[in-house]
């Protein structure tokens, strides 16, 4: 009786734990679900405030006032150029050397000296060449008299010839001496010529107008026809030579614009800041560098002010065409997003507004606009880092642009 006591006692026991272990499990359950959700919720709260702070501050933004630089967009004419860097050359260029051997009795020009064609600039001595010229005038007297009494001796012969009164052989022998006599009177002349022009190269002339260098040979030197030094250079500066190169992907343009006309090349120093002279594009070389991948053109200019040296470096300038009454706006106004260009435009109620645009060319600092904007327009130049649509602006006319700033 006491084992069934025992044995029925325990049995609750029992019952009664395996009771206990489900209401734990279901206690830590509700609990877990009571914790993920608050966690939830207080990130739906953050979430909510964060969207609420944005939009506070989006609408803080709209309603603030942004300082701006604006324009007004402009229409008129543009030239279109293609830029490159370049180098002086004289348009000739000349080295004086003497033409005949002899001692150099005086320089007659000054280093640097703006000389004529044909200016004397030395003198070699010149007596021997009279010398020559005399003796081969003596020989050419000497010999045309011969000729002379060779020729009546041979009028006589012909008439005694047709009367048989002397061999046809005496006649023919006559004839060849006037022939010989005749050929050393012509070589007795082409020692005169001679002669005369050695005289004449005595006398060194520039042969180009232009100006002198330094000089190469000082008075007193026996100078010869063989020196490769020569006397001095003489440059050609009005008119000079710009040689500059620009890719080969703008050659068919270059041909276009050379088809109607020879298009005009601005000459700036090589900073591109000051501007030195203005000509014509005269030649395009007639092969393409392989290794730049250029193509070397060049360009006459008249140089009367000398603004031009040899071997200056230069940016050049060809320009293409011109585009007549395009919109223009500063370079500046164009901005690029993921949907492509656009401009801030300033409303009428002061107000920045979005407007896509398509540009056609930049020059420099000027945009040629193909579409999207009006003239008159005004457009922001600086400032819209901070701009959003929408956004409140006090517009402030910028003082330089290309479509010239005008105040609102």
């Amino acid at each position: 009786m006491m084992r069934e006591d025992r044995m029925t006692t325990a049995a609750p026991v029992a019952e009664t734990k395996q009771r206990r272990f489900p209401v734990t499990r279901l206690v830590m359950i509700v609990l877990l679900v009571l914790v993920v959700g608050g966690t939830a919720w207080a990130l739906r709260d953050r979430q909510r405030a964060a969207a609420a702070a944005s939009a506070a501050a989006a609408s803080a933004a709209v309603a603030r006032t942004i300082p701006v630089l604006t324009t007004r967009v402009a229409q008129r004419d543009v030239p279109l150029w293609l830029e490159g860097l370049g180098n002086v050359s004289a348009y000739y260029t000349v080295t004086v050397r003497p033409l005949v051997d002899g001692p150099l009795l005086k320089v007659q020009f000054t280093e640097g000296q703006h000389v004529k064609k044909g200016d004397l600039l030395a003198q070699i001595d010149p007596r021997p060449f009279n010398i020559q010229l005399e003796s081969a005038e003596a020989a050419f007297a000497r010999d045309s008299a011969n000729l002379k009494n060779a020729r009546l001796n041979l009028e006589r012969y012909k008439t005694l010839a047709q009367q048989n009164l002397i061999a046809v052989q005496q006649l023919t022998d006559q004839q060849a001496s006037v022939d010989q006599l005749d050929s050393q009177v012509r070589a007795d002349q082409a020692q005169i010529d001679t002669a005369k022009l050695n005289l004449n190269y005595a006398r060194i002339t520039s042969p180009i107008d232009g100006v002198t260098g330094v000089r190469l040979v000082d008075p007193g030197n026996v100078v010869h026809a063989s020196d490769t030094g020569g006397l001095v250079v003489v440059t050609q500066l009005d008119p000079i030579a710009v040689f500059f190169t620009l890719p080969e992907d703008d050659l068919p343009a270059i041909h276009e614009a050379m088809a109607s006309e020879s298009p005009m090349v601005e000459a700036l120093s090589r900073d591109g800041d000051q501007p030195l002279s203005a000509g014509k594009l005269s030649v395009i070389d007639n092969e393409i560098n392989q290794q730049t991948a250029t193509v070397r053109l060049k360009a006459i200019f008249d140089n009367p002010q000398q603004r031009l040296w040899p071997n200056q470096f230069v940016k050049a300038r060809l320009r293409l065409t011109t585009r007549k009454n395009v919109l223009v706006v500063p370079a500046a106004v164009v901005q690029r997003g993921p949907q492509g260009t656009f401009a801030y435009v300033i409303g009428a109620d002061s107000t920045a507004v979005v407007r896509p645009i398509q540009v056609e060319a930049t020059q420099g600092d000027t945009t040629i606009i193909a579409s999207g904007l009006s003239a008159g327009e005004q457009v922001v130049v600086e400032g819209q880092a901070q701009l959003r649509p929408g956004a409140r602006v006090a517009a402030k006319a910028a003082a330089d642009s290309p479509s010239g700033g005008t105040k609102p």
